[in-house]
């Protein structure tokens, strides 16, 4: 025996609705999310390269110059808030490799880091994915100034 009631597909709308939001919102928020964190690394690098040729070139002698950079790509990092993230410094001189405090010579200066992705659990295996990212930045030292050591 049937009962008299009707079934009908009233409400299951929304149902249908949040689920597909769900299945698409989730991925979308990943991807955004992973682009911010993409985007502040290579901000943060950028900045860096930059702010650590200002220092390489203003300082008394190279070695003092080298640590004045590392710093300010220290800073840089930390203040995007990115600070535990791996970063490289690569100092090139022209047109001697040797003598980078000199008129006319040419520092140039490249910051290497990388972006890990957001939410990734480290159960999956050895690292995390990460994004690679680089800034390259040449100051001049300049024609009329005092050579350095």
């Amino acid at each position: 025996m049937r009962s008299g009631r009707i079934r009908t597909e009233a409400g299951t709308a929304i149902v249908e609705f949040v689920w597909l939001a769900l299945l698409l919102m989730v991925p979308l928020v990943y991807v955004v999310l992973a682009v911010l964190d993409t985007q502040r690394a290579a901000f943060a690098a950028s900045t860096a390269a930059r702010s650590a040729g200002r220092a390489f070139v203003t300082a008394p002698d190279q070695v003092t110059a080298r640590a004045r950079a590392l710093a300010a790509v220290r800073v840089a990092f930390a203040d995007q808030g990115v600070a535990d993230a791996p970063t490289e410094l690569v100092v090139s001189c022209r047109p001697d490799p040797d003598a980078c405090l000199r008129p006319g010579s040419v520092v140039t200066i490249e910051v290497r880091s990388a972006a890990r992705l957001p939410l990734v659990p480290s159960a999956l295996g050895g690292g995390a994915p990460v994004i690679r990212v680089a800034a390259r930045h040449s100051a001049p030292y300049g024609t009329f100034r005092e050579a350095r050591p």
